[in-house]
């Protein structure tokens, strides 16, 4: 179900189950986080993450799920928050190019790549409503850290879904474009950012994640900030940046 394409160290990993709306079950998590480790040892510069058909990833795979047996709390806390820390750890940029339902899982996904396009008429919110299930694989903080918590629950008790459009205008993710330009216009800014310092968008990645997680204050994130700038004004991706700006010409990140 998960392939993964390299070139030009561009790492494309495609969920190709088109006629499942590629949901994922165990083998399929499997693969995905095999997928995030080739990735890493082929030493890639950019990553993007991507689903066949007219739908991202409509979450687990419930198809073969016995309820009555069911341990949900293995399926997650075992398999799917393992993957989706890994995910976020990922060494270099990564983008999401996301159509159609981003649910359960699938939305998980997305929380756990930096940067996220969506199609204007993709489905993002909580169907659990009418599975007797809670939002699952970070929604909650996703939806209440960019929605709020009415809004949030809003969404949550009547399992009403934003589109695209609607969720990048309440800040969830950056942008929408339409359904038939999202992978091209994604493709673009994947190989423009695979070509620049990743060394220091990786700094920003290693920050961003600090302010998000420990919600620290202004001047504590200035200062790890300044930290990060100090270690980066020794490295060639930086020397070659202030070079070329000076030089007006364009640099030549080695990343």
């Amino acid at each position: 179900m998960i392939e993964l394409h390299i070139n030009d160290g561009i790492a494309e990993v495609v969920l190709n189950a088109p006629q499942k709306l590629n949901a994922l079950n165990e083998e399929a998590l499997a693969e995905l986080s095999q997928a995030y480790d080739d990735a890493e040892a082929a030493g890639v510069r950019a990553l993007l993450l991507r689903g066949e058909g007219r739908a991202f990833c409509a979450g687990r795979d419930i198809s073969t799920v016995d309820p009555a047996n069911d341990d949900a709390y293995a399926y997650l806390g075992g398999l799917v928050t393992p993957l989706l820390k890994k995910m976020a750890a990922f060494p270099a940029p990564t983008f999401a190019a996301a159509q159609g339902a981003c649910l359960g899982v699938g939305l998980g996904l997305l929380v756990a790549t930096d940067v996220v396009y969506v199609a204007e008429n993709a489905k993002i919110g909580s169907p659990f409503a009418n599975l007797g299930a809670t939002l699952d694989s970070g929604g909650h903080w996703l939806f209440t850290e960019r929605l709020g918590a009415h809004r949030t629950l809003d969404l949550i008790y009547t399992a009403d879904l934003m589109s695209g459009s609607e969720a990048v205008a309440a800040g969830l993710f950056s942008r929408a474009f339409a359904a038939d330009e999202l992978l091209d216009r994604t493709r673009e800014i994947v190989a423009r950012v695979a070509t620049g310092a990743t060394g220091a968008f990786l700094a920003s990645k290693e920050l961003v994640a600090q302010i998000r997680d420990s919600r620290v204050g202004l001047w504590t994130a200035m200062e790890e900030e300044n930290k990060a700038q100090g270690v980066l004004c020794g490295t060639d991706d930086y020397a070659e940046g202030f070079s070329a700006f000076i030089e007006k010409r364009k640099p030549v990140f080695q990343g």
